[in-house]
C-alpha cells in the first residue's frame, strides 16, 4: 500500500471529536424544568403553611374575644339566678331554667354592649351554648345548630374551623370561618361561648397571594429558560466552532501527514535511484582499486591507502544495501552490536572534519553497556550524521561530546554540542524531509529524515532539542537493549 493509501485510510478512521457534550448540553433544559417545578412546589408548599398559620392565629383572636365575652357574661348569668331563681320555669338545672336565664341575660345592657363591640354583620357572630341543651342560641335569640362547634366544646378546643357550607348554615357568607371557643362553670352548669367570624378576607388575601406566587413563578420560569436558552444557544454555537476547528485541525494534521509521506516517498525514490546509479561506478572502483593493490607489493604506504579506498567502498556498498531494503519496507539485518564499539566507529569515521573545523570531540561510555539489535552500518551512519550536525553548529574552538548511557530496556547515544542551538519550532520540524536550518547549497534537508527512519527501522527514537540550561543543541537516540536469551 502506497502512502496516498495509508492516509486516505487513516483520514478515514480519524475521529470526530466535539459532538458528545452537544447531547449532555440538550440534557439540562429537563433539569431546568424539574428544578423550576421544585421552586415552584416549595413556594406553594411554604404559602399554604404561612396561610395555615395566618388561618391559626386568626382563630386564636377569635378564642381571646369568646374568653373577653364569658367574662361579660358571667355577671348577668349569676344574677340572673338570683332575679328568676327558676319559679315556674321547672326543676333548677333543668333545660327550661337555662333558657329562661338565657333570655334574661341576653336583654341585659352589659352583655348587649358587650355583644354589640363584638359583632359585625355577616362577618363575625356571638354564640351561647347553653347547659342541658342541644344547639347555639345567637345574640338575636335564635337557635342554630353547627356539629362542628358541639365537636369542639366536647373536645374542649379553643377554636374549630367551619367549612364552607356550614359557615351558610350559621349566616355568614359561603366561606371559611373560625370559631373561638370558651366556657364558663356557673353554679355547677357549663356554659359555652362562641365568636364565629368569617376568614373571607385570609381566604382572599391567600388566593390573591396564591395568584401572585403563580405570576411570580411564570415570571420567573420565563426568565430562567429564556437565559438559558440563550446560554444553550450560545454553547451549542461555541461547541460547534470548536468542533469545527478540531475537525480543521484534525484535517490540517492529515494534510501535513501526507506532505510528510509525500516526501518521504520521495526520498526513498531518490535513494534508490541513486543507489542504483552510484552502484556501478562503486564497483568499478573496487575492481580498480584491487587492480592496483596487487601492484603495490613492496609500498606499505600506498598499500594501506588502496586498502582503505577499498574498505570505504565497501562501506559505502554496505550502507546503499541497507538503504535499498529500508525504501522497499525489509527488516534490517539484525546483530548484536556493542554500543560502545559502535560509538568508537563513528567517532573515527568524522575525526578528520572535527580536526579540520578546529571543534573538539570528546566521549564518554558507561562500563558494562548491555548489547544492542541493530544493523551497525546503517547505525554508523545516524551517529556520523548526529555529530557531523553537531560539529557544523559549532565555532572553532567548540566542543561536541558523545554520551552512551544504559538507561531502562534500552541504550542511549547523546549527542551535545555548545553551538548555535536551535528554535523549539525548528526542533519540532527538524527531521521532515527536505527542511534545513543551514544556509542555502550547505545542507539538503535528509540527513535527520533519513536517520530518524533508520532509527525507526530499528525500534528506537530521535529527539533533537536545544539544551537546557546550556548553549547548543542535545540529540539523543534511544535503542532497545536485547539479552542472550533475545532473538534480533
Amino acid at each position: 500500500m502506497d502512502a496516498h493509501a495509508r492516509m486516505r485510510r487513516s483520514h478515514k478512521r480519524a475521529p470526530i471529536r466535539g459532538a458528545g457534550p452537544t447531547v449532555k448540553s440538550r440534557s439540562l433544559l429537563p433539569w431546568m424544568l424539574l428544578a423550576i417545578c421544585a421552586v415552584a412546589a416549595a413556594a406553594y408548599w411554604d404559602a399554604q403553611r404561612e396561610f395555615a398559620s395566618a388561618l391559626a392565629d386568626f382563630a386564636g383572636e377569635q378564642h381571646a374575644l369568646a374568653q373577653a365575652l364569658a367574662l361579660a357574661f358571667r355577671h348577668p348569668l349569676a344574677r340572673s339566678k338570683v332575679t328568676t331563681g327558676g319559679i315556674g320555669q321547672g326543676p333548677r338545672g333543668s333545660t327550661s331554667e337555662a333558657s329562661t336565664r338565657l333570655a334574661s341575660v341576653l336583654k341585659t345592657d352589659e352583655f348587649v354592649s358587650a355583644v354589640r363591640s363584638v359583632e359585625q354583620p355577616n362577618l363575625v357572630q356571638v354564640l351561647i351554648k347553653p347547659p342541658f341543651e342541644a344547639g347555639l342560641t345567637a345574640s338575636d335569640g335564635r337557635v342554630v345548630q353547627s356539629r362542628t362547634i358541639e365537636d369542639g366544646f366536647s373536645s374542649n378546643a379553643s377554636w374549630v374551623r367551619l367549612g364552607r357550607t356550614e359557615a351558610g348554615t350559621l349566616g355568614l357568607p359561603l366561606r371559611t370561618a373560625m370559631a373561638g371557643l370558651t366556657t364558663l362553670d356557673e353554679g355547677g352548669e357549663r356554659w359555652g361561648v362562641v365568636v364565629l367570624a368569617t376568614a373571607e378576607r385570609e381566604r382572599d388575601r391567600e388566593v390573591f397571594a396564591q395568584w401572585r406566587l403563580v405570576l411570580s413563578v411564570v415570571v420567573a420560569s420565563g426568565l430562567v429558560l429564556t437565559f438559558g436558552g440563550l446560554a444553550l444557544r450560545t454553547q451549542r454555537t461555541q461547541m460547534s466552532l470548536a468542533h469545527e476547528l478540531e475537525v480543521a485541525s484534525v484535517q490540517l494534521e492529515l494534510d501535513e501527514r501526507l506532505v510528510r509521506a509525500d516526501k518521504l516517498a520521495t526520498m526513498g525514490a531518490l535513494a534508490t535511484g541513486i543507489a542504483h546509479e552510484v552502484s556501478t561506478p562503486l564497483g568499478v572502483i573496487v575492481g580498480r582499486a584491487g587492480q592496483v593493490l596487487s601492484k603495490l607489493s613492496g609500498d606499505e604506504r600506498s598499500k594501506r591507502a588502496v586498502e582503505a579506498i577499498v574498505q570505504q567502498a565497501e562501506r559505502i556498498s554496505d550502507i546503499i544495501r541497507g538503504f535499498l531494503a529500508l525504501a522497499r519496507g525489509d527488516s534490517p539485518r539484525m546483530a548484536r552490536v556493542d554500543p560502545a564499539a559502535l560509538g568508537q566507529v563513528a567517532l573515527e569515521l568524522v575525526q578528520h572534519r572535527f580536526g579540520k573545523a578546529g571543534v573538539h570531540l570528546t566521549s564518554f561510555s558507561d562500563p558494562n553497556l548491555p548489547k544492542i539489535g541493530c544493523e551497525p552500518r546503517l547505525m554508523e551512519q545516524v551517529l556520523v550524521n548526529l555529530l557531523l550536525n553537531a560539529c557544523d553548529a559549532c565555532e572553532p574552538g567548540g566542543s561536541v561530546n558523545l554520551r552512551i548511557v544504559a538507561e531502562e530496556q534500552c541504550v542511549a547515544f547523546v549527542v551535545t554540542d555548545d553551538g548555535s542551538g536551535i528554535s523549539p519550532d525548528a526542533a519540532a520540524r527538524i527531521m521532515e524531509p527536505f527542511f534545513t536550518t543551514k544556509a542555502e547549497g550547505e545542507g539538503s534537508g535528509l540527513g535527520l529524515a533519513i536517520a530518524n527512519e533508520l532509527v525507526k527501522h530499528h525500534r528506537g527514537s530521535l529527539s533533537i532539542a536545544a539544551r537546557r540550561g546550556h548553549h547548543g543543541t542535545r540529540a539523543c537516540v534511544e535503542l532497545p537493549s536485547v539479552t542472550e536469551q533475545h532473538n534480533v
